[in-house]
């Protein structure tokens, strides 16, 4: 069977690409519009033809016709802000949430036999399930069956709490169903634990390593990869350091003294990860202890770029380019590569089904 091909829209560094092509998919076809995270896909994914800009703007049709009929699969994220505002009718047609017409329009002009659409759980939640109807009724109607729900990255052996919404469409039978759980569970420290141990402001974009991985999680990430990449830590302000001083392994802003704490809107602000547990979601400002749960479990800095990486499960070859917030936003907004290889795995399984039965 010759590799089945994939277009991946609304890209970022492309994380759900990653594991559709470690499952044996060619990824022939990007869309960014970022153009520093577009350039970071480019250098991960160079056998893909990436186009840079904004989807709106392009012409449908003759970015996307001509591959009508080539497609296996689409797949992407499409931003939906709608799904953020409590209090409001959630729908389709709600205008924050137009850059999801673009996925469906792409879906309509390239008519793959499969989609893969991945978003925030309220997607599917939302004002009693509205808004989860109108996708069914609008994909039903071009001739997609779907099956939905919501997956957390944690059951499919990244070390981090990430739940989010998927929906996997087919063209003429029935869905795959979603990726059952695998039961493995990969702590924080399983993770990290070889990564050098750099103090505030240490560490170089590429390194060596100082030790030998410490774990099954730690050699499969680290591959064939003989350079440390992307492992720099932020360099705290004063106030900041002697604040985290303060905060032994285990504890967090509730050991400090009151005129140490900060208002913030963020939960887990100055607190310490654990090591034995599973990470809280990887967001884009995880470089501040202020704005979450990203504060080292025992040193005085806040987790780098890799050490992010790490626990959004892609390996150590996959490098992060450009400015340290636009890396940030690579990794933040990524599909973790392991949970998006469990959703390529059952697709592939059931296009090989779809094969094996015509050859039958």
């Amino acid at each position: 069977m010759k590799k089945p091909k994939v277009i991946d829209l609304f890209a970022g560094v492309g994380g759900l690409s990653l594991g559709f092509e470690n499952c044996g998919f060619d990824v022939v076809l990007a869309n960014e519009y970022d153009e520093s995270i577009a350039a970071a896909y480019k250098a991960n994914h160079k056998g893909t033809r990436m186009i840079v800009g904004d989807i709106t703007s392009l012409d449908l049709e003759k970015t996307f016709g001509p591959y009508q009929g080539q497609i296996d699969v689409v797949i992407g994220g499409p931003p939906c802000q709608g799904f953020s505002q409590k209090g409001q009718r959630k729908t389709i047609h709600d205008e924050r949430n137009f850059l999801f017409k673009y996925y469906v329009r792409v879906v309509e002009l390239v008519k793959p036999r499969y989609f893969v659409m991945e978003n925030v759980p309220n997607l599917l939640t939302a004002e009693k399930g509205y808004f989860r109807k109108e996708i069914e009724e609008l994909f039903n109607s071009m001739g997609y069956q779907l099956k939905m729900g919501i997956l957390n990255a944690s059951d499919y052996g990244v070390p981090q709490n990430r739940r989010r919404a998927v929906i996997i469409g087919k063209q003429g039978g029935a869905a795959p169903g979603l990726p059952k759980p695998r039961n493995i569970t990969v702590t924080i420290w399983d993770a990290i634990s070889d990564l050098a141990y750099l103090s505030s402001g240490e560490g170089e974009e590429e390194q060596e390593y100082r030790g030998k991985p410490r774990s099954e999680y730690q050699k499969k990430l680290r591959g064939g990869s003989g350079t440390l990449r992307n492992h720099v830590a932020t360099r705290h302000s004063r106030l900041a350091l002697e604040r985290l001083a303060m905060i032994p392994p285990n504890a967090g802003k509730e050991v400090l003294p009151e005129e140490h704490l900060t208002r913030s809107i963020y939960s887990g602000t100055w607190t310490r990860m654990r090591k034995d547990e599973i990470s809280v979601t990887i967001t884009t400002r995880f470089d501040t202890p202020s704005s979450g749960k990203f504060t080292h479990p025992f040193l005085d800095r806040a987790i780098t770029v890799r050490e992010a990486a790490r626990i959004q499960s892609f390996p150590d070859s996959f490098r992060f380019v450009g400015s340290k917030g636009s890396q940030m936003k690579q990794v933040g907004n990524a599909v973790p590569p392991l949970l998006a290889g469990a959703i390529a795995e059952v697709v592939m399984n059931d296009l090989k089904e779809g094969v094996d039965s015509e050859q039958a």
